[in-house]
């Protein structure tokens, strides 16, 4: 009975996170696309949903396609899920929220905006000067890690090790393969380093995770939510900005017709960010659990079952954007799914704007021109993004 139930179902026959597909993902999505509104993904033991609305609908149907029981392709770690931000539903899910969300909300980022935009227009004349960089260490990287560090107050270990752990996090959140399993050992050390070293006297006073102490103190949250909240703040607040930062260089390089239209009018820096975004998503997608069965358009996804909304694949559907493999600094793309749709959208998305603007603020002041080689990709079972990028800036 189970096999003529699966032979029912529309199905794409591929690996989501195998090297190939993470190295070039864009033809699979488009497949998963043209097969049906949901697909099954035999290889990864899941459904997969790629078009935008129907994207969209999932994501905002938060009642029935679940997170607590974790958001992971990875049944192992969804085993040992903890009720961090990230996977608890409503009504939970919002009180939690508003704490931890304060500082990347416009009154705390205010007080961080001068620095952001001092370290942008200090890095980027730096950059004018050199004959070439890297555009993931020497320019991606600079900002989230430096801001970052600062904000969250860790200890020095912490701060020193952060982006080993975020990447790590994203593999074990991705498929059951190598990558996952290589990534435990270091999960295991982010929540020992958060659960014995993460402490009152340990942390920076008036710090993010300063403040989810000064919760406990006002009974706002759980003593016990304090580990789990601080690698909220770790996980996401790094490679997804690092990686969407270094799109943004690769796109405007590649496309020197669109920086020209930038530096003409810098008022289309918003649009150029989130094209970015919409054009190569930093998270793939997250899973959902199937508390009662969820109908998209004539396919059903059975109760019991999980199913991974592929931000990445929605963000190019051709149903939503016109040539949607094209980078246009003039697309109007507020609605995109790169940084999540509904409760869950990313907390941090207003922070990773905030230093992208800046970077390209001063950018449009000071380089004619963007010069990009051939980007090395970091294979990554969740996010897309670069490992190294070759530039350089053409002063004005």
């Amino acid at each position: 009975m189970t096999e003529m139930i699966q032979a029912t179902r529309p199905s794409v026959d591929t690996d989501l996170y195998a090297d190939d597909v993470i190295r070039d993902p864009y033809p699979v999505y488009q497949k998963i696309r043209d097969t049906a509104p949901a697909v099954w993904l035999p290889e990864n033991d899941l459904w997969a949903i790629g078009r935008f609305d129907d994207a969209v609908a999932a994501l905002a149907a938060n009642d029935i396609l679940i997170s607590s029981k974790g958001v992971a392709a990875n049944p192992r770690l969804n085993a040992i899920t903890t009720p961090n931000i990230l996977m608890t539903d409503a009504p939970e899910h919002r009180p939690l929220r508003k704490v931890i969300s304060q500082p990347v909300m416009p009154t705390g980022l205010a007080e961080v905006k001068p620095r952001i935009q001092e370290t942008a227009q200090q890095m980027i004349d730096t950059l004018v000067q050199r004959k070439e960089f890297d555009g993931m260490t020497d320019l991606a990287q600079i900002l989230p890690l430096t801001i970052v560090s600062e904000l969250l107050g860790l200890p020095e270990f912490g701060r020193q090790n952060m982006l080993k752990w975020a990447a790590a996090t994203f593999d074990a959140l991705g498929g059951d393969n190598a990558r996952a399993e290589d990534a435990f050992p270091t999960i295991m050390e982010l929540r020992a380093f958060c659960a014995d070293d993460v402490r009152r006297d340990t942390v920076r006073p008036g710090s993010w995770v300063a403040r989810l102490f000064e919760a406990v103190d006002e009974g706002s949250i759980d003593p016990a939510l304090v580990p789990m909240f601080t690698r909220d703040y770790i996980a996401p607040s790094l490679d997804t900005t690092i990686f969407a930062t270094g799109h943004l260089m690769h796109q405007l390089g590649k496309a020197p017709d669109q920086w020209e239209k930038l530096r003409a009018n810098p008022a289309l820096i918003p649009n150029a960010i989130n094209e970015a975004v919409r054009l190569e998503s930093p998270i793939r997608g997250f899973t959902r659990y199937a508390k009662e069965d969820y109908d998209v358009a004539a396919v059903t996804i059975p109760k019991g079952e999980r199913v991974l909304i592929l931000y990445a694949s929605a963000n190019r559907d051709e149903r939503r954007w016109t040539e949607p493999d094209r980078f246009d600094v003039e697309r109007k793309v507020s609605d995109h799914v790169g940084f999540g749709h509904g409760i869950h959208m990313c907390m941090g998305a207003q922070l990773a704007r905030l230093e992208m603007r800046s970077i390209l603020q001063v950018m449009v002041e000071k380089v004619a021109r963007i010069e990009v080689g051939e980007p090395e990709f970091e294979l990554n079972n969740v996010l897309r993004g670069f490992r190294s990028l070759p530039m350089k800036f053409v002063p004005l």
